[in-house]
């Protein structure tokens, strides 16, 4: 039976079956069809294994770019079309058509040198004994939907390769430490609150050190747009302000350097861009000099009251060459809370950044009340929620002294509770 099935629909023989001899269709139900065969790009065709009649619908001819003069393809023009690649599947499924199933499958042949997809439903009239006596089925052409779809699982493919490296790139170059970052006069506590969907790594970073005339470096930053080349350019502006302290600790300055560095990333990737604050602390002075480009303003908590700092001008970093970054300062006393974060925090599809803002602040004098002498912990336990189409990065500061408990043991405690 097995070659019974391969020439059920691609072998003819002269008969007096509709369409090749016998009476015809009538007009109406011959146009319906035709519109049908059309609509799905498929054709039908009959193989009456009695008298060996073999009947193709037109549009079983044009799918396969036959001459309907010439009559159906014969079982060796089938054969020969078939891609070898394909015969054991082929195979499998004409044994299965043996033993009475029903046959669905989509095999790819050669059709005057081009790689068609066909799929062939294929069905019997069989008698007691499960023999076929009448053969029937439709073939259609599915080449664009089966093209369409591996260009899709391609792209897929190319999609998880590229959130793989963002995720890889992000991890190797932020990493983001499990307890708080003891510094000169400072303890600073990070948390890194990633997209709701996995797909958006996103550009978001932060610095945290000591530099060596004994002053602390902070910055957060977020470029625009999400996956590798976000994450690419993350990497690049938080390794550039490393080595750009090293000639000046100045933030305006700093912020210069990297919108000069931004501004030629942009033109290797039109529309780059991005935003940072900096800030340079002074453990003798207990001072703060900072300076923002295109960024959320600071939060500062002093004596239960939560407030942003007025934002000297700047903008953000690869718009304009020639930028210039103001700065400002403030003394940083001991009790106040100094809170450095990336948009994603504030902004959020269903607020505004306004609403976003004050949900924040909210947040912040909470955890002050809740735990006045060590807020950090608290803070960054409480600021869960974070936009779910982009990253959030956060950096929390406050001034310490020789008589400040270790925040790390606070946290592990927190840790124990909450368990």
């Amino acid at each position: 039976m097995t070659q019974a099935y391969a020439a059920a629909l691609h072998s003819r023989r002269p008969g007096a079956l509709p369409g090749a001899g016998g009476p015809p269709l009538p007009l109406s139900v011959a146009d319906r069809l035709a519109s049908t065969e059309h609509l799905g790009n498929l054709g039908w065709g009959e193989w009456d294994l009695i008298t060996g009649e073999v009947y193709w619908s037109d549009q079983l001819y044009r799918i396969y770019e036959r001459d309907p003069r010439l009559g159906p393809l014969s079982p060796a023009d089938t054969d020969r079309l078939t891609l070898p690649g394909e015969v054991p599947l082929r195979n499998a499924v004409l044994a299965a058509f043996d033993r009475g199933e029903r046959v669905d499958l989509i095999t790819r042949v050669r059709v005057n040198g081009r790689v068609k997809h066909l799929r062939a439903v294929v069905d019997a009239a069989r008698d007691s004994r499960g023999r076929p006596l009448r053969v029937y089925g439709i073939v259609q052409d599915v080449t664009r939907q089966e093209v369409d779809a591996q260009r899709l699982a391609e792209v897929e493919r190319r999609l998880d390769a590229e959130h793989e490296l963002a995720a890889s790139l992000q991890r190797n170059f932020l990493p983001v430490p499990e307890g708080p970052i003891v510094l000169p006069g400072l303890k600073v506590a990070l948390r890194y609150l990633p997209a709701g969907q996995e797909s958006l790594v996103g550009g978001d970073w932060y610095h945290a050190a000591e530099l060596r005339d004994g002053s602390v470096l902070l910055a957060v930053g977020d470029v625009a747009g999400h996956g590798t080349q976000a994450a690419t350019a993350m990497a690049q502006l938080r390794h550039a302000l490393r080595a750009l302290a090293v000639t000046t600790s100045d933030p305006g300055e700093l912020l210069g350097h990297l919108n000069r560095l931004t501004c030629d990333l942009e033109r290797e990737t039109p529309e780059m861009s991005a935003t940072a604050v900096v800030a340079r602390y002074d453990p003798a002075r207990r001072e703060i000099v900072w300076a923002q480009a295109g960024h959320p303003p600071p939060l500062l908590s002093r004596g239960g009251r939560t407030v942003p700092l007025e934002r000297p001008p700047g903008p953000m970093l690869g718009v304009m060459d020639d930028a210039a970054y103001a700065t400002s300062r403030f003394d940083f006393r001991i009790g106040d809370v100094l809170l450095f974060y990336t948009d994603g925090l504030v902004e959020h599809r269903h607020r505004g950044p306004d609403d976003g803002l004050a949900s924040v602040i909210a947040t912040v004098d909470e955890a002050v009340r809740a735990a006045p002498g060590q807020p950090l912990g608290e803070l960054l336990a409480r600021l869960r929620q974070t936009n779910p189409d982009d990253d959030t990065c956060i950096l929390a500061a406050r001034p310490v002294t020789g008589e400040t408990k270790d925040l790390r043991r606070y946290l592990a405690g927190t840790s124990r509770t909450r368990r």
